[in-house]
């Protein structure tokens, strides 16, 4: 089985991740392979550069490169998580391999931008107006290989509002996971 990730800044995809880790999936990171090439390449990491180094790749290698690379290069088992899927090319790709379901995941602004602010990654925004204009680029981005978020959250077999606690969020997961586990 494939779990796809896809939804707002901060709104817990890699907490769900690390829940699903702990019920024996192995997760990967669409940003993490970005990072990777970032840092072979020499390039600055902030979450702009990122973003225009991530549309360039899929431009130049498909839309669904970054998932490709994890599934032909990373991967070592069927039970994944992928979080960070962020084009449709992307859900196309994983689709095509079977067993695949994406859940989105969102929450109230106020709390995504508490969150950001305390996991202090760099380059994240400062303000809730910050956050609000680089999550803007990424939900809908020009091009037919950019990011498109928000067309990914539509595609979404599970919705996950996350204005809870982590307790909160496992459960919500666990249920998920039960109806998505019946339709194999």
């Amino acid at each position: 089985m494939i779990i796809g990730l896809t939804g707002t800044f901060a709104a817990g995809k890699d907490t769900i991740a690390d829940h699903l880790v702990s019920l024996g999936f192995e997760h990967y990171s669409t940003g993490d392979q970005i990072r990777e090439i970032a840092a072979e390449r020499g390039i600055k990491q902030n979450r702009d550069v990122l973003r225009i180094l991530g549309n360039e790749l899929r431009d130049k290698y498909g839309s669904d490169y970054l998932c490709r690379r994890i599934i032909e290069n990373k991967a070592k088992t069927d039970k994944i998580v992928i979080s960070g899927i962020r084009q449709p090319g992307e859900i196309e790709y994983l689709k095509k391999l079977g067993n695949f379901f994406l859940i989105a995941v969102d929450a109230p602004i106020e709390v995504r931008f508490e969150r950001m602010s305390l996991r202090a990654r760099r380059g994240d925004p400062k303000t809730i107006e910050e956050m609000v204009e680089k999550e803007r680029k990424e939900m809908e981005s020009a091009g037919p290989n950019a990011q498109k978020i928000h067309e990914c959250m539509l595609e979404a077999d599970a919705l996950i509002i996350n204005d809870k606690n982590i307790e909160g969020l496992d459960v919500k997961v666990n249920d998920i996971l039960k109806k998505f586990e019946k339709k194999i």
